[in-house]
């Protein structure tokens, strides 16, 4: 039996980095999400998000009591998703999760009524303290010529193929001389991007997943639906001024029309189930700190007698999307495995929470590292279309990383 109670706001720095280091973290604009205490209940999903009926049922005995609350702050699983959709997966009801909003924080427990439970467990956590390091080594894999050569064999492939787009990704890895400290990274990277949603989430492999994500994947509330894709990337110099950048975003053709495949696809795919589909007429600039993107609104509302997809099952609709993959999915995936000489794990995977009415939010788990004491993996990718320059989309590639890691090493990459 879990018990949910209204209680007073709380500081949230505490919050983030106790989620961060130990627990569960997911700290949108509007919404800070937090999981700790250890597991009470895990839902597994043996073939990731193609099969999602056994979880339901799983996740539907359940049982919720106490204070009323708004949609995520009853019994809710948290988790991070690989990106190769059919891989094994699971996602996790913490003993302890606390939402707080503009309107009010909530905590539901799992086991018994005394909060001082909760409570002990977050006055005891340290302080989130650590600096940035140097790093003690670095390796890209592939090498930044191997990746160029792999994105000029991918346009060669797209200007003869029925693809439009994909994905390809790199990665870096490396360590450093102490152990990485995720709390200490999600406050910096909190301050760092203020627009994004920053999580803290255990991945099956006993490491940690730590990032800004500016991608929401998607959204369920009830009938309604919302989805914020991006596609199309400037880097913008520390020195410069944004405006000149966002104007030659906004203006590109190539990034234009990749970001145009993208929002149709998600439009078409949302359609089959939603009744009324709404998308931004242009894009609009999502300014990071480092980049600048183009994004669109894309909102559905579900209007029949019959259910509407629950988040779990938007996901097997939706991932991966041409933002992270490519178009038509298929054969892009399938180029995209040729072309990539190693499984992203994580990387690109949903990021996010589910709970027992099917609402959820999920974010593409991109600028994020992965971290296990002092080494650390970090990826990155770039959306290839037949109009590519390699050495562009290498050094794409190349800004996204440095963005990610300045939140973990003192030099730049």
């Amino acid at each position: 039996m879990f018990t949910r109670r209204q209680i007073p706001a709380l500081a949230p720095s505490p919050l983030r980095t106790l989620g961060a280091r130990s627990g569960w973290l997911l700290d949108s604009p509007d919404t800070l999400r937090v999981g700790f205490g250890g597991a009470a209940h895990t839902l597994t999903l043996p073939t990731g998000v193609t099969d999602t009926d056994g979880v339901q049922r799983e996740f539907g005995r359940l049982r919720l009591r106490g204070d009323e609350g708004p949609s995520g702050s009853g019994i809710v699983a948290m988790g991070s998703l690989p990106f190769n959709r059919g891989a094994p997966s699971r996602l996790v009801v913490p003993r302890f999760v606390i939402t707080q909003t503009t309107q009010g924080t909530w905590i539901t427990d799992a086991g018994g009524d005394d909060p001082a439970d909760w409570r002990a467990l977050l006055d005891d956590e340290p302080l989130a303290l650590q600096e940035v390091q140097m790093a003690c080594s670095v390796t890209y894999r592939p090498s930044p010529e191997e990746y160029a050569h792999h994105v000029a064999a991918a346009v060669e492939l797209l200007r003869h193929k029925e693809i439009d787009k994909v994905v390809l990704a790199r990665a870096i890895v490396g360590t450093v001389q102490h152990p990485i400290d995720g709390g200490s990274v999600a406050l910096r990277l909190r301050g760092r991007e203020p627009s994004c949603t920053i999580y803290g989430l255990p991945t099956g492999d006993g490491r940690r997943f730590v990032g800004a994500s500016p991608e929401l994947l998607v959204r369920r509330r009830g009938r309604d639906v919302t989805c914020h894709p991006l596609a199309g990337t400037i880097a913008i110099p520390s020195d410069a001024d944004p405006q000149d950048y966002h104007a030659w975003l906004l203006g590109s053709a190539k990034n234009l029309h990749e970001h145009g495949v993208l929002v149709d696809d998600v439009v078409t795919t949302l359609g089959r189930f939603y009744d009324e589909i709404d998308a931004d007429p242009t894009p609009s600039i999502v300014t990071l700190r480092t980049v600048a993107h183009l994004g669109t609104w894309i909102r559905g509302h579900h209007a029949g007698a019959s259910d509407a997809p629950d988040a779990l099952e938007l996901l097997n609709l939706l991932h991966p999307t041409a933002a992270v993959g490519g178009l038509p999915r298929v054969p892009a995936y399938e180029l995209l495995q040729r072309l990539e000489p190693f499984d992203r794990g994580h990387y690109a995977g949903p990021v996010g929470w589910i709970d027992q009415s099917g609402d959820g939010e999920f974010w593409i788990g991109i600028r994020g590292v992965l971290v296990d004491g002092v080494d650390f993996e970090a990826w990155a990718g770039a959306g290839i279309v037949s109009e590519s320059d390699p050495i562009a989309e290498r050094e794409e590639t190349r800004d996204k990383l440095a963005s990610v890691l300045s939140s973990v090493l003192l030099d730049r990459i």
